[in-house]
């Protein structure tokens, strides 16, 4: 099998030649910060894929856009082993599910959130023709709460959207419907020279992983192929890298996250998945997958070997792409890198511009000895 995927009715594809390194490396904090600030909650992924797309183009051979919208950038190497890298372009968010009749909107989740921590915030909601339409998460001001109330969080079912309309035709005016898209927005910001802050680092943070192994690769050709699947709806299911990897039938593949790091005050070291300023982290086990110990432990021996500082994650919870990769077809060896960002799942993660650097450094590794983990693996 060569490096292409089937072509037909299923795919768009465009084909785009890699061109020589010449000066036009992506700069990581306006890369972080353009993928940040794009719109695509699960579902809805259409503008992060536009932008991904333009920015994977000169960096692979070539480009496809498959039936559910994950898109599959393919670099060829000089084996025919395929190395699938992974990351997720979806963002938890929000769907409108009712309109009240004085213009007010309901709205369900699309993903993890925790209902406590979505009031008050500022909210964009998608109409049908694209535009974004700005409002509030209301809730009734505490003054007018009894005592009783005011301890209480707040359930999904009793917020709503407060947009400035007056009625439902006005919302309707608008292009805003049942179904309609939102996400909690707020831009992505600098907080000094070592930490950046913004919304949908998980998984942003490792779709800007894969955009720099691949331009790492411009100019030399891997040992591999690369297979980079930048994939839909992984926050409500895994689903888009399930089918990704059908397709693709990768027999290496790694997954690269943005992950819990929760080095914080009140949370006991033991219940701390991993934690900012001590690198990527090698995922060992997760409630999607066990890794297999030998692609561990030599993600932790090439780790040492080029001195990259690491850490380990053993969460007894949640769950990344490799777990749908590493159950497809007849089963491919896969493993997880991530970069740790606080506040995952919320407005706002925090994440550290070193700890994103010694991932790519990690992965890019990774990509390196591809053929020679496989070996190590099947030993």
């Amino acid at each position: 099998m060569d490096g292409s995927l089937p072509v037909g009715r299923y795919f768009i594809m465009t084909h785009h030649k890699a061109e020589p390194t010449g000066g036009g490396s992506i700069k990581t904090i306006e890369l972080l910060e353009s993928l940040s600030n794009t719109f695509g909650p699960s579902g809805f992924e259409d503008e992060v894929r536009g932008l991904l797309k333009k920015l994977v183009e000169p960096l692979v051979d070539e480009v496809q856009v498959d039936a559910l919208g994950n898109l599959i950038g393919v670099r060829q190497g000089k084996t025919k082993t395929r190395l699938m890298l992974d990351a997720h372009m979806d963002e938890i968010g929000f769907m409108i599910s009712y309109i009240e009749e004085k213009g007010f909107l309901r709205f369900t989740t699309l993903g993890g959130w925790d209902a406590r921590i979505i009031p008050s915030h500022a909210m964009l909601v998608r109409t049908e023709a694209g535009k974004k339409i700005k409002g509030i998460v209301g809730t009734p001001p505490p003054h007018i709460l009894s005592e009783e109330d005011r301890q209480k969080p707040y359930k999904l079912e009793h917020l709503f959207v407060d947009i400035g309309a007056t009625s439902a035709k006005e919302v309707e005016k608008l292009g805003i419907r049942t179904g309609s898209p939102a996400v909690i927005s707020y831009p992505f910001e600098k907080l000094n020279e070592m930490f950046v802050c913004g919304k949908a680092l998980d998984d942003r943070a490792g779709c800007a992983v894969i955009l720099k192994v691949l331009e790492a690769f411009k100019s030399k050709m891997p040992d591999v192929t690369i297979y980079a699947n930048f994939a839909i709806c992984e926050e409500v299911g895994l689903r888009g890298a399930r089918t990704a990897a059908y397709q693709i039938e990768p027999d290496l593949a790694l997954a690269l996250e943005g992950t819990v790091g929760a080095d914080v005050p009140e949370v006991p070291s033991a219940r701390q998945p991993s934690g900012l300023g001590k690198g990527p982290t090698i995922s060992v086990a997760d409630s999607s997958l066990i890794v297999n110990p030998k692609l561990v432990q030599k993600m932790s021996e090439i780790a040492k070997a080029e001195k990259i500082p690491y850490q380990y994650k053993i969460p007894p919870f949640g769950g990344t792409d490799a777990g749908a990769i590493h159950q497809s077809r007849g089963g491919a060896l896969a493993g997880v890198l991530s970069v740790p960002c606080r506040y995952i799942h919320s407005p706002f993660s925090i994440l550290r511009l070193d700890d994103f650097d010694e991932t790519v450094k990690l992965a890019t590794a990774f990509v390196k000895r591809g053929n020679e983990i496989l070996k190590s693996c099947k030993n």
